[in-house]
């Protein structure tokens, strides 16, 4: 079927961040081809504190968090007082600029691309709430990393 001039070409690679409603998101972030750069307990850490410190001073409320090697994902609501999620793309880059920056300081690989993209979804569904709760909690159990959540030391579980 041809496309019409005016339609934008898809785009799979770069998903359409909807972002014109607050309430709570799912977001989900990966690095580039999937490599694990955030491969040991030091690194981890530094990317789960800046992952709360992010969210926090963009003012979004986190409810549910794990970070891992090569991704992570989050549950949070947005910021009070707002009619939408406008801050989210800023939130993220202000927490995967710096990030790349010092993973490719340390590895001393300058220009190295760290992060792939992220997905967001607005969750406007008790059950779907619920689920991706679940599934935020539970990703270290699913990924073999611990037997039981409230182990892995990246997320909210504990």
């Amino acid at each position: 079927m041809p496309r019409l001039p005016d339609q934008p070409p898809p785009w799979p690679h770069a998903p359409t961040h909807l972002l014109d409603a607050s309430g709570i998101y799912f977001v989900t972030a990966s690095t580039h081809l999937k490599q694990h750069f955030f491969r040991d307990p030091a690194r981890l850490e530094v990317l789960h504190r800046g992952l709360l410190t992010v969210t926090q001073e963009f003012g979004w409320q986190l409810e549910a968090w794990a970070v891992f090697s090569n991704h992570y994902h989050f549950v949070a609501k947005t910021p009070p007082n707002v009619q939408n999620a406008e801050s989210l793309p800023r939130m993220i880059r202000a927490l995967h600029g710096p990030l790349a920056r010092w993973i490719n300081k340390l590895d001393q690989t300058p220009e190295r691309r760290v992060w792939h993209n992220y997905w967001d979804a607005l969750l406007t569904h008790r059950t779907s709430y619920f689920a991706r709760l679940n599934y935020t909690h539970n990703n270290a159990v699913k990924h073999g990393l611990v037997k039981v959540a409230r182990e892995y030391p990246w997320c909210s579980a504990r």
